[in-house]
């Protein structure tokens, strides 16, 4: 059974130095036919599913409210009108702190949603501007005061650590700032370097100053003890949450389960596939009004390739992968896989074994990767 979807919104005002998402500058944009490509995308596709709709459904970007208010209206409408139904267990939305206004909040309200990731990243104003960002911490502020006097009460609030100069007391401002506004939720992930990025080129010319490996470590220290002690429990590698406010939708993911891609550029995991839409806007525009879908990539996942991301997705997950579960999913124990990189991880003090379940240590959660890593042929 499918469970998510995702749609894409690929616009943006501005684009982040960090960010390797799909995206394109919205200015001279078909707006409006790409909107109504989603529309014939999402219709066709439940069309072919049956009618059976995901119980999880994400709005992310580029940037989702950089669309004109009527087009953000008109894009709810959409979703709610072929993906929405009584029993949705969460529908979100990603957010940028300068973008959000009445209007937009109004337009969500009428649709459904009921979850708000609002993509900050660090209250301080000169990381912000070091980073590419167009808020301010003060307008970030003002934005989640605002969702929640509107009457949302699923707020995640977004922040990155280990970004250019940033130091430990600049983390640790951050986090307070954000305990201040009392989100329910708090996705926090390292800088990744990632090609097709502004940073990529200047750390190629040498011009990028990152902290170093030690440094992050101690960050990544410093804001799981913060958050702990403010009542956040550790529920992902990156993500913390107040009791009953885990991202239903990122746990899909981490489950390994399948879900739509909507959108230019989406990926989707739909009977056993990995698949990719067109990225250019026009060539998904083009696609979805001749076929009813986009997609120009498909994979059929082999039983290796489940069983590998089934463990580092999976492994993500503070609580781990149940034995069971796994040997229900695969018809296949865990130990018929990987009885004896277990036993070696477990060795190495960097996966706890029990009767039920495996999962990371507290040294396995710093080097996460290295564990990872072991799981893939």
């Amino acid at each position: 059974m499918i469970k998510g979807a995702y749609v894409h919104i690929p616009f943006c005002e501005h684009i982040c130095y960090y960010c390797d998402f799909n995206k394109y500058f919205i200015k001279n944009q078909p707006v409006e036919d790409y909107l109504k490509a989603l529309d014939l995308e999402m219709a066709t596709t439940m069309i072919q599913a049956g009618g059976v709709r995901p119980e999880t459904i994400f709005i992310g970007g580029g940037t989702p409210t950089v669309l004109q208010d009527e087009h953000f209206a008109r894009l709810l409408e959409s979703i709610r009108k072929h993906l929405y139904h009584e029993e949705t267990a969460e529908f979100a939305v990603e957010i940028n702190p300068e973008n959000l206004n009445i209007a937009k909040l109004e337009a969500m309200k009428r649709a459904g949603v009921d979850r708000l990731s609002i993509g900050i990243q660090t209250f301080d104003d000169t990381l912000l501007a070091a980073i590419g960002r167009m808020h301010s911490r003060e307008s970030a502020i003002a934005a989640v005061q605002l969702a929640k006097d509107y009457g949302f009460h699923n707020i995640s609030v977004d922040l990155m650590f280990g970004l250019p100069g940033q130091t430990r007391a600049q983390l640790e401002h951050s986090l307070h700032a954000a305990m201040q506004l009392d989100p329910q939720h708090i996705s926090i992930y390292s800088l990744q370097v990632e090609p097709r990025t502004i940073f990529y080129h200047r750390m190629k010319q040498g011009k990028l100053k990152l902290p170093g490996q030690d440094i992050e470590a101690e960050m990544y220290e410093l804001l799981i003890k913060v958050l702990r002690d403010r009542g956040f429990e550790q529920y992902e590698i990156s993500n913390f949450a107040k009791p009953g406010y885990e991202s239903r939708h990122n746990i899909i993911y981490w489950n390994n389960e399948e879900y739509y891609g909507f959108g230019a550029g989406a990926h989707g995991y739909i009977q056993g596939q990995r698949v990719v839409n067109a990225r250019a806007v026009k060539g998904y525009i083009t696609r979805v009004r001749s076929e009813g879908h986009a997609m120009v990539e498909r994979h059929s996942v082999t039983l290796q390739e489940k069983v590998e991301e089934e463990l580092f997705l999976g492994l993500r997950k503070l609580r781990g992968i149940n034995k069971k579960t796994f040997e229900e999913k695969y018809h296949r124990s865990l130990d018929y896989f990987y009885k004896d990189v277990i036993a070696n991880l477990v060795k190495k003090g960097l996966l706890h074994e029990d009767k039920e379940h495996i999962s990371l240590t507290e040294k396995g959660v710093f080097l996460g990767n290295e564990v990872f890593e072991a799981f893939l042929v």
